[in-house]
């Protein structure tokens, strides 16, 4: 799991792992990991998320806007 950026410095995103067709996010305060699959969320959003995950910007208001509980 790579560490998240958090540039704003209010994300509830600690950290994540982007593979081919997924990524997969770790929250604060659990200890469970949430993975979006381009077969449950989409190709679109997941590519969306990979970039913003990189970018230590914005990934949790992006989930929280459009995938939230779309997650496998």
């Amino acid at each position: 799991m790579e560490r998240y950026a958090n540039r704003s410095g209010n994300s509830a995103v600690i950290g994540f792992e982007i593979g081919s067709s997924f990524i997969s996010v770790q929250f604060k305060g659990t200890a469970r990991t949430y993975s979006y699959s381009y077969g449950k969320a989409g190709q679109r959003h997941v590519d969306n998320m990979k970039s913003l995950a990189r970018s230590g910007s914005g990934l949790g208001g992006y989930i929280n806007s459009n995938v939230k509980f779309l997650y496998d």
